[in-house]
This record gives structure tokens, C-alpha cells and sequence, in this order.
């Protein structure tokens, strides 16, 4: 294998994740599992270290910001913080990725918050647990194709539509919405809205039943006449047909990676099972051997621990230009769509290595979390076409 040493400050992070996971998640994760939509009340001490470790600008294994304006601009390199939130949350996600996904305050809406907000809203919705609302019924990876509507009446946009599939959408304290200012002009007029919960107009209709991460609450939300103070809506309410979706698509360079960062950390908790389970079972694996060599189930443990490393640096790659101010754009959803097919097909292929050894561990469990990490912040296909398009130099029009 070719590993990259991390960086030696981000040593304590790291240990401190891990021992997360593995004292506070992994104990925990049937349990949860089981009880589905039942929150996870251990969670709460974790959520209040995190805050501490983003306030202090060390980064955790939560969500941030990839800030490319403003007064740091001038600053450059950001101190490794969005890679220290990569590292964070594979460690976390080696323990529960439906926890982590529980952890309060570090929902995907704190990210949108974290980029593009100004700085008088970041410090309005600090210490807010913000979800992220995209997904409409009739609208899923287009992001574009949001019907969701925004008008502006005085000091308060009215907000109609229906959102599903929103990650914490239930416990959380606020929602980010996005929404159209005019379906007329297209991509340009989606912006995104913070709505705090008990707005007059905005109701969780239900939590949804799923295969994985179940210790997380997907919940459907609807907006009737819902009035939010025109201060919430986040960056400009300027529409701007020459930069178009890039201000509201700025969220996916910075969650993109956390994502792929998640995958990363079921892929590598389903590999050092099955290697575990192999090597009780008489199988070894040796790394100075070609593997036509060896026993074909370390020949194939191999092959998936080569795929794990390929995903797991380009993930690196693309917290490290957020870091540095690179647009990340193609490098985040390169990373995406490595991670989550990788994880796929190494969580399932472990399985079957593993066969009924894998029922007594927790093997299966993270097979069924898998594949929600292939599919959310845009599918597979949607990477692929992301990337081709970024590669080719084709616009949406030209490469759909």
C-alpha cells in the first residue's frame, strides 16, 4: 500500500475521533440501528467537543466552510482546517456513519451556512444544528430543476414547496431551503434559505423508514406561506445570469468531500473486519507476494484494500485545494464518486468473504449504510457527468 503521512498537528484530532468511535459509536451502533428515529442521547458531550474544536479553528469531524471571499481571503492556505474535518469524520465514520450524521450542530446545512454565508449571518446562526433541504419529489439530482418558490413580500420572502429525503430534517434547529427567486431565469435564481423551526408555514409531514443509517432521521418537509425574514437568505439576493448555480453549488465543493470522507470510513471499518475474520480463519495476507499468488479471498481482500486507497487520497486531494483556495470543484466529485462506488462494492464484497462469520459482526450493518453513501450530494451518475463535463470542457447544455 501507498500511504501519505498526515499531518503531525492533526495527530490529537485524529486520536481523539477514533477513540470517539470507538468507545461512544461502535458500543452503540446496533443499538441505534435497531431503534430506529430514536435519538441517540450519548451523542450530546461530542457535539459540545466539536463546537469547541471549530470555534478554536482547529476543525473536527463536523461541518465547515469552504470560504473562498471575504476578509481570510487574503490569507490563503486555511491551516488545514477542511482537512482536518476530512480526517475527523473518516475516524467517526469508522465507528457509526448514521451517528455521526446525529451529531448535533454538524449537519450538512451548517456546511451551506459555512459557504456562502456573510459574516454577520455566520455569527447569527452560530451554534445553530442547521439540515440541508434539496431533494423535491419531482426533482432529485437536478438540483437545478427546483420548483420550490421564494417571493419576496417586504421585509420577508413567502417560501411554497415540498422537500424529501432531508438528513436530520426532523431534529434539527433550522433547515437550509433552496429555493427559486424566478423560475423564469433558471439556475441563476436558486438561492438558499435559513427557516428555524416553528416558522408559521413549515412542517415535518413524516420520518422515512430506511435501509441504513438508521440512527439518522431522513424526514419529507413542506413550506406553505412560509414568511422568513429576508435576512435569511444566504449570500446575495442578487440574480446573477453570468455566474449562474456557482453560488449555491459552492456548498457541494465542501460536503462533497465530507461524504466521500464517510465512505472512506465504512470502507476502511469493513475491510479491517473482514482482514480480522480471514486471518482467525487461516487466510493470510502477504503484502511482498503478488496476488495470483496467495488464497483468492486474500487475493480479492487485495484488490478492495488497493480501491480503498485510491478513494481515501483523492478525498485528501480535495480537502487539501479547499484548504489552499484551489477551485475543487472536479476534484470533489472525482472524490465523491470514487469513494461511494468504492465503498459499495467493498462493504458487500467483504460480506461475501466473510460469509456467516460477517452475521456475528457488524459486517452487514455497514453494508446497508453503504449504499446511501453512494447516492446522496449527487449520484454516482451525476459525479460522472460532473467530472466529464469539467474534463471535456462541456457546459450542461452542451453534456447532459
Amino acid at each position: 500500500m501507498i500511504n501519505l503521512e498526515v499531518p503531525k498537528k492533526a495527530g490529537a484530532l485524529i486520536n481523539q475521533a477514533y477513540q470517539a468511535a470507538a468507545e461512544v459509536f461502535r458500543p452503540i451502533s446496533r443499538k441505534y440501528d435497531r431503534a430506529e428515529h430514536t435519538y441517540p442521547t450519548e451523542l450530546d458531550m461530542f457535539a459540545a467537543l466539536l463546537d469547541g474544536l471549530n470555534s478554536s479553528g482547529e476543525g473536527g469531524a463536523g461541518a465547515a466552510g469552504v470560504r473562498r471571499s471575504g476578509p481570510d481571503k487574503e490569507k490563503g492556505n486555511r491551516n488545514g482546517a477542511n482537512l482536518n474535518v476530512v480526517l475527523g469524520t473518516i475516524e467517526m465514520c469508522w465507528g457509526d456513519v448514521g451517528l455521526l450524521l446525529s451529531m448535533p450542530r454538524q449537519g450538512l446545512g451548517n456546511a451551506a451556512i459555512g459557504s456562502v454565508a456573510t459574516d454577520e449571518q455566520l455569527e447569527r446562526f452560530s451554534g445553530m444544528w442547521a439540515a440541508m433541504a434539496i431533494t423535491e419529489p419531482s426533482c432529485g439530482s437536478d438540483s437545478a430543476a427546483i420548483t420550490a418558490t421564494a417571493r419576496l413580500d417586504g421585509d420577508h420572502y413567502v417560501l411554497n414547496g415540498e422537500k424529501i429525503f432531508v438528513t436530520s430534517g426532523e431534529r434539527a434547529d433550522a433547515v437550509v431551503v433552496w429555493a427559486t427567486l424566478d423560475k423564469t431565469k433558471g439556475r441563476a435564481a436558486i438561492k438558499s434559505f435559513v427557516v428555524e423551526k416553528g416558522t408559521p408555514g413549515f412542517e415535518v409531514v413524516r420520518v422515512e423508514h430506511k435501509l441504513g443509517i438508521r440512527a439518522s432521521d431522513t424526514a419529507v418537509l413542506r413550506f406553505e406561506n412560509c414568511r422568513v425574514p429576508k435576512e435569511n437568505l444566504l449570500g446575495t439576493p442578487e440574480i446573477d445570469t453570468a455566474k449562474g448555480f456557482a453560488g449555491v453549488m459552492q456548498t457541494f465543493d465542501n460536503t462533497r468531500p465530507l461524504v466521500a470522507a464517510m465512505a472512506i470510513g465504512v470502507a476502511r471499518a469493513a475491510l479491517e473486519e473482514t482482514k480480522r475474520i480471514l486471518t482467525s480463519a487461516g487466510v493470510s495476507i502477504d503484502y511482498d507476494r503478488p496476488a495470483h499468488t496467495q488464497h483468492a479471498a486474500a487475493a480479492e481482500f487485495l484488490r478492495l484494500e488497493a480501491d480503498y486507497e485510491s478513494a481515501y487520497l483523492l478525498t485528501l486531494e480535495s480537502a487539501w485545494m479547499a484548504d489552499n483556495r484551489k477551485p475543487n470543484s472536479l476534484q470533489a466529485s472525482m472524490a465523491k464518486a470514487k469513494a461511494g462506488r468504492s465503498v459499495v462494492e467493498i462493504a458487500l464484497k467483504c460480506v461475501e468473504l466473510t460469509g456467516a462469520y460477517g452475521e456475528e459482526s457488524l459486517l452487514e450493518k455497514w453494508a446497508r449504510d453503504a449504499k446511501i453513501l453512494d447516492i446522496f450530494e449527487g449520484t454516482q451518475q451525476i459525479q460522472q457527468l460532473i467530472v466529464a463535463r469539467r474534463i471535456l470542457g462541456k457546459t450542461s447544455t452542451e453534456l447532459k
